[in-house]
């Protein structure tokens, strides 16, 4: 595979890991990125841009690609920005910004339960097609009428689709303007970063195309850890857990036009592994041209754990910040002051505060994996490798 890109001197094992994903884990177009304290160090693709062809154009340096739920990662800055500007009391129940929230018992719900998927409405009683998830009214609707399935703020279970209108109208409502709008100037423009809530038409031409593939079963692949029955709890269309992923049915065509235009927080945002390494670089300190989103006490506040334990819908143990994932066995990062948010299927972002490190991988095969691909797994142990 012909690697291109640079990586700065003590960082060829992630050159080196980043190639065996081609050779042995099944990748067929990707692109790998991390800054160290605010410096970019690894810069990495190859491959073709479209998955779901043979051969074709190849991966070029500003290839961005649908990153499913690593979005969320990016899109929990905005309600953190918010706060950190006074904008946005965590502690405030949604219902204070939205009162329609409140329907059903959810009247309590904060806004810090709403980022660490503790609002208790992971799944809707009437799944939304994908017309109606797009069209900015009826997912907003449906979420604040839906009954949770728990008390809210007493569990936690991974809201996979209906963190898109949960997200979106809070920030709608506080800023009165969209998610990706509010993303885009004040977050993504001034930094220079490379990462959509809603692509731009003008940015069409430089986004690869995503198929599903299932990576070879290769002797010395790597094993992150042992099998979930999270696979098993979906197969079950009565579960909590079919029922949160497949709250859009059908799937929608995510190289479709109109769904890469979406503005869904949840799953829909579409980004390059250099923008994504960049933002979280910026969360945890100053990038090359001095460049910051969060002072010290956000960064502070975004690794802080407020969910941990049984999760509902993933049904496995997980840890939630309020927005981010956190470093644990179900999503391995770089060490347990990392945050950031895994896209089923393969790409990952996150920071590590305690490195100074911003970490971008995204990757246009996307395979069955939720939380901690085997290809984004082995770049992260070369990274810790080259660390040391």
């Amino acid at each position: 595979m012909d690697i291109q890109g640079v990586v700065a001197e003590g960082f060829e094992p992630v050159r080196d890991a980043f190639a065996r994903n081609f050779e042995v884990l099944g990748d067929r177009g990707a692109a790998v990125a991390v800054y160290r304290d605010g410096r970019k160090v690894v810069d990495l693709w190859a491959g073709t841009r479209d998955a779901d062809g043979a051969g074709g154009p190849a991966w070029s340096e500003d290839t961005a690609v649908v990153v499913r739920s690593a979005t969320k990662g990016v899109a929990a800055a905005v309600p953190l920005l918010l706060h950190q500007r006074g904008l946005l009391d965590l502690a405030a129940p949604v219902s204070a910004y939205w009162p329609e929230f409140k329907a059903g018992g959810k009247d309590r719900t904060t806004v810090r339960d709403l980022l660490a998927h503790r609002a208790g409405v992971p799944a809707l009683d009437r799944n939304l097609t994908p017309a109606e998830a797009v069209d900015g009214t009826t997912g907003a609707r449906e979420t604040a009428a839906q009954r949770p399935f728990w008390e809210p703020g007493t569990a936690h279970g991974y809201h996979a689709q209906t963190y898109s209108w949960l997200l979106s109208e809070l920030v709608l409502r506080v800023t009165g303007r969209s998610l990706g709008a509010w993303l885009a100037e004040e977050i993504a423009e001034p930094l220079g970063v490379d990462f959509w809530i809603g692509l731009p038409g003008a940015e069409a031409h430089r986004v690869g195309r995503v198929a599903q593939v299932d990576p070879p079963e290769r002797a010395g692949a790597l094993r992150t850890r042992p099998r979930r029955n999270v696979s098993e709890a979906y197969a079950d269309p009565a579960s909590l857990t079919r029922r949160a992923f497949a709250a859009i049915d059908p799937l929608p065509d995510e190289n479709a036009p109109e769904w890469r235009a979406a503005e869904l927080p949840a799953s829909a945002g579409i980004g390059t592994a250099r923008g994504l390494a960049r933002f979280y670089a910026a969360t945890v300190g100053v990038v090359e041209d001095g460049a910051r989103i969060f002072t010290p006490a956000m960064t502070a506040l975004a690794g802080t754990e407020v969910s941990a334990g049984p999760d509902r819908v993933l049904v496995v143990n997980t840890r939630f910040g309020p927005g981010y994932m956190l470093h644990g066995p179900a999503s391995p990062l770089l060490s347990p002051a990392s945050f950031g948010h895994p896209g089923r299927g393969g790409s990952l972002g996150f920071a590590d505060p305690s490195a100074g490190v911003g970490f971008g991988y995204v990757t246009n095969a996307l395979a069955k994996s939720v939380t901690a691909d085997p290809r984004a797994q082995s770049l992260i142990q070369a990274l810790r490798k080259s660390l040391t």
